[in-house]
């Protein structure tokens, strides 16, 4: 078998990619690799707390690497930070690395190219997919997802902090990916086929965030909103 690296966000894509991936015994998965904002102890976009993170490692009996990356990071840093670290894993024996990407183009190129430079080869299981049939397998195996930040310009304060199943997805509006691929909104995994047991959890309170673009840009404001998840 192939040993690989795989790329955690701790959502449901990565989740169904990873269940294909242990399905298909191609691939030894020998690490996990998530990145953490160093400051906040939470991975970034999701902002799940690192302790739920590792909790997450725990149920699915796969070793983590966890790659914090500072708060004021540029892009050119954290590439820096991420090849020096997969350079590590490379000389562990790494070949492969996985990623749960489902149809951005532009990201699977950049990720490609830059595993390239240390001589890695990039995997993509639900590549290309039509993420409404992910997305009704992600739910028909039994794995259980929570929205843990939302694109508040795409959807409301009531999307976030609710459970992935048919009631949610008919309740999306028009235009909104099934499978938020397009950064409409963020999962958290709790429970599924590919976990020894479910995570318990409780809600934190839901926070509004927005993030100004650099120098004045308003091309790139961004606003969420968060809900916090906690151990119990």
């Amino acid at each position: 078998m192939k040993k690989a690296i795989f790329n955690w966000s701790s959502g449901k894509d990565s989740a169904l990619a990873l269940y294909r991936v242990k399905k298909g015994k191609e691939f030894c998965i020998g690490t996990l690799l998530t990145t953490v904002n160093e400051k906040h102890k939470r991975i970034s976009m999701h902002g799940v707390r690192k302790e739920l993170l590792l909790k997450q490692a725990e149920m699915l009996n796969i070793p983590i690497d966890i790659l914090e990356v500072p708060s004021t990071t540029t892009m050119e840093n954290y590439d820096q930070l991420m090849l020096k670290k997969i350079g590590l894993l490379k000389e562990q024996g790494y070949t492969h690395s996985i990623f749960g990407d489902i149809f951005l183009d532009d990201l699977r190129e950049y990720r490609e190219d830059k595993l390239a430079h240390v001589g890695i080869k990039g995997v993509f299981p639900i590549w290309k997919q039509n993420t409404e049939e992910i997305i009704k397998e992600f739910i028909e195996l039994g794995f259980k997802a929570i929205t843990v930040s939302i694109d508040a310009k795409l959807l409301d304060k009531s999307f976030v902090g609710r459970v992935i199943d048919e009631s949610f997805l008919s309740d999306l509006p028009k235009g909104v990916d099934p499978c938020g691929e397009n950064g409409e909104f963020h999962t958290f995994v709790y429970d599924g086929p590919i976990f020894d047991s479910p995570i318990h959890f409780k809600l934190g309170e839901k926070v509004y965030k927005e993030y100004k673009g650099k120098d004045g840009n308003e091309k790139w404001n961004t606003e969420f909103w968060y809900c916090g998840l906690q151990m119990k």
